[in-house]
């Protein structure tokens, strides 16, 4: 996957705002920073990507570590006190009734492979702008995972696939759902601030303005990032 750095993102995009601004163009400036926010937006869900993705590959390699260990243990201790004496074998064990509590350990693994898949795939959709797709698929990834680590990421992200085509008003109860269900997720302080933001689009600066004066008491350890992002909000919105 390839990503651009933010410093590089942001002097791409910074050039041609300063040419515009050197004209008056306040239009194009607006535009511009639209996309920049856009932009960085991507960027972040590209390196929550590659976090999940780290944090998985740790978990192989600790589960590899463990099972190795095992095995080492288990030849030293049946290499101790020389040959065991012959004697008659025992019976095999029949094998247990299978389990109506859950999935197994092998239904297990491929349903998280399912799921991440299906993840990457809604996101690739959406980072090619394909909206409609990305929308799909995050959609059903939320249906089908609910209880997945990155389910509040991927709720997040359909809100974004609607936000992106102007379709605010699925835009915003998408943000509200994820603010509901996945509120102490690593998306929950993203997805309050961009409720506000389709709030305000939408007209409904007071609400807006009620959702932006939640986020410091709902998140009191948000980004700095987020915390600017919020009063740059306020301040358009004339909040008081």
């Amino acid at each position: 996957m390839k990503i651009l750095t933010p410093g590089l993102l942001i002097l791409a995009l910074a050039l041609p705002l300063a040419a515009a601004a050197q004209s008056g163009n306040a239009v194009y400036i607006d535009d511009r920073l639209n996309q920049l926010q856009q932009s960085i937006t991507m960027l972040t869900g590209q390196i929550e990507q590659l976090q999940y993705q780290n944090q998985q590959l740790q978990q192989q390699m600790e589960k590899m570590r463990t099972d190795y260990d095992f095995r080492i243990d288990q030849l030293e201790k049946g290499g101790k006190g020389g040959p065991r004496p012959a004697g008659p074998a025992p019976a095999a064990p029949s094998a247990p009734p299978p389990s109506s509590s859950g999935p197994g350990p092998q239904q297990a693994a491929t349903s998280t492979a399912s799921a991440d898949q299906l993840y990457h795939s809604a996101f690739k959709l959406l980072q090619d702008g394909d909206y409609a797709g990305s929308e799909r698929d995050f959609r059903a990834f939320v249906q089908r995972y609910p209880k997945h680590v990155l389910a509040g990421n991927a709720q997040y992200w359909l809100g974004e696939s609607y936000y992106a085509r102007r379709d605010y008003q699925n835009a915003m109860t998408a943000f509200a759902e994820g603010y509901k269900v996945y509120k102490t997720s690593p998306k929950g302080p993203d997805n309050l601030l961009k409720l506000g933001i389709t709030l305000a689009v939408l007209g409904r600066k007071s609400d807006a303005c009620a959702v932006f004066a939640r986020f410091t008491q709902d998140y009191p350890h948000a980004t700095d990032l987020q915390k600017r992002r919020i009063d740059q909000e306020r301040q358009r919105d004339n909040c008081r």
